[in-house]
């Protein structure tokens, strides 16, 4: 008769599920993870993952919902140390950047995977929505000391979708090996270059206007 697990056993399993499948992932793609290759990664049996997921789909879900949260923690911390607004934006843009190149793989699972049941799981929900909330946040409050002008989910997702451009196209090889090579033209000066772009492009227009 299989014994009882406790509640640290349950989420001590799910954990080495996780990461395993991360590592899948990162190695093999989405097709690579597989119940049955989790279960050997693992050393159980076949059976044994279907005890705390329902499906590969579940185990996605979880993954994900870990690495928004984990994700969404390390910009708000980046946010929150002192320093004005400008300077706490900064901090949470090369946050972003830092989490991107050193987990391309959970990176990757979290923005460039699309799951068409993700509604059906209520912690991935909350987690990529608490994620999304640091892509507007800083741009809410330099709205509100009149720094930007705009609408802050729009401003947000342009900043975002230069912030995500400018990242895959690092992980995957594609900026010129000459840029790669060059601090001048390396990743961190290309998205301080982008993201000054475009907070000049919505700054706020506060010069008098003749008539």
């Amino acid at each position: 008769m299989p014994r009882v697990l406790s509640v640290n056993d349950v989420a001590g399993f799910r954990d080495r599920v996780c990461e395993e499948a991360t590592r899948l992932f990162a190695s093999k793609g989405t097709e690579g993870v597989t119940m049955r290759d989790l279960a050997s990664a693992l050393g159980v049996s076949a059976m044994t993952p279907y005890r705390y997921f329902r499906d590969k789909d579940d185990i996605l879900a979880a993954v994900r919902a870990r690495a928004f949260d984990r994700f969404a923690e390390a910009l708000e911390k980046a946010y929150s140390r002192p320093g004005t607004t400008i300077e706490r934006t900064c901090a949470a843009r090369d946050a972003y950047v830092r989490f991107a190149l050193e987990e391309p793989a959970t990176y990757q699972l979290m923005f460039d995977l699309s799951q068409p049941t993700a509604a059906e799981y209520p912690d991935l929900a909350r987690a990529g929505m608490r994620a999304r909330a640091t892509m507007t946040r800083h741009v809410r409050d330099l709205i509100a000391e009149g720094i930007l002008e705009g609408d802050p989910e729009l401003i947000g997702r342009v900043i975002w979708a230069a912030l995500h451009g400018a990242v895959t196209l690092h992980l995957a090889g594609n900026l010129s090996p000459q840029f790669e090579t060059s601090a001048q033209y390396g990743i961190d000066n290309i998205v301080a270059a982008a993201t000054q772009a475009l907070g000049d492009g919505f700054r706020a227009r506060t010069e008098t206007r003749r008539g």
